[in-house]
């Protein structure tokens, strides 16, 4: 199974420095609209605590 520390080492050996993320979410599904785009603005809010300084 892929973890967050997987995912960030290989964003590191790929990418600049700033680009790397700092935090990696997983979840099981992603809210959509009716016309299949993602619901960003319910994201946000959904795991806003979690990216919270």
């Amino acid at each position: 199974m892929l973890t967050e520390e997987d995912l960030i080492a290989a964003a590191r050996t790929r990418l600049s420095g700033f680009k790397v993320p700092k935090a990696v979410l997983f979840t099981d599904a992603m809210p959509h609209t009716a016309a299949g785009k993602i619901q960003k603005n319910v994201l946000r809010e959904r795991y806003r605590s979690y990216f919270e300084s």
